[in-house]
This record gives structure tokens, C-alpha cells and sequence, in this order.
């Protein structure tokens, strides 16, 4: 199954930029995953194992910043 996802990430520090910046390079690591960015979100589409673990993993990390908002929303279709 083919799934998009939007995801926006709100880092709530006064450096949030390379935070953000460093979040989507690590999802654009993934070459199985087509990922396209915005100055509102993030948006990724694959299968839906694949884009759902990367983005475990990758939250995850994110979560070492303290106070690390994500939001997202998900649709299983491939709007790409």
C-alpha cells in the first residue's frame, strides 16, 4: 500500500532551523522514499512500512531536542 504523508516539525527552541534542516536531510537519506519540502511541511511518499519506520526513526531522534512538536497527516494514496 501506497501512502503520503505531511509532516511539519516545530522545534520550540530559539535555534529551530538546523534543527528542521537536519530532520528533513535525514528523511532525504532514504532512497526508497520520495521526499518534497516546503516553507509549511514536509511531504513523503512510499510504501507505507518504509515511510512509517523512517519517520519513527527519524521522530525519535528529534525527540532528543526537548519539546519537539510534530504534526502530521497521512492518507493511504500516493498524491505525488
Amino acid at each position: 500500500m501506497k501512502i503520503s504523508v505531511e509532516v511539519s516539525y516545530y522545534p520550540l527552541n530559539e535555534q529551530f532551523i538546523p534543527h528542521i534542516k537536519d530532520f528533513i536531510a535525514r528523511l532525504n537519506s532514504y532512497g526508497n522514499l520520495k521526499v518534497e519540502t516546503n516553507n509549511m511541511s514536509t511531504q513523503v511518499f512510499g510504501g507505507y512500512f518504509e515511510v512509517m519506520e523512517a519517520l519513527t526513526k527519524e521522530i525519535h531522534q528529534s525527540f532528543d531536542l526537548p519539546h519537539s512538536v510534530f504534526v502530521m497527516k497521512i492518507i493511504n494514496a500516493d498524491l505525488s
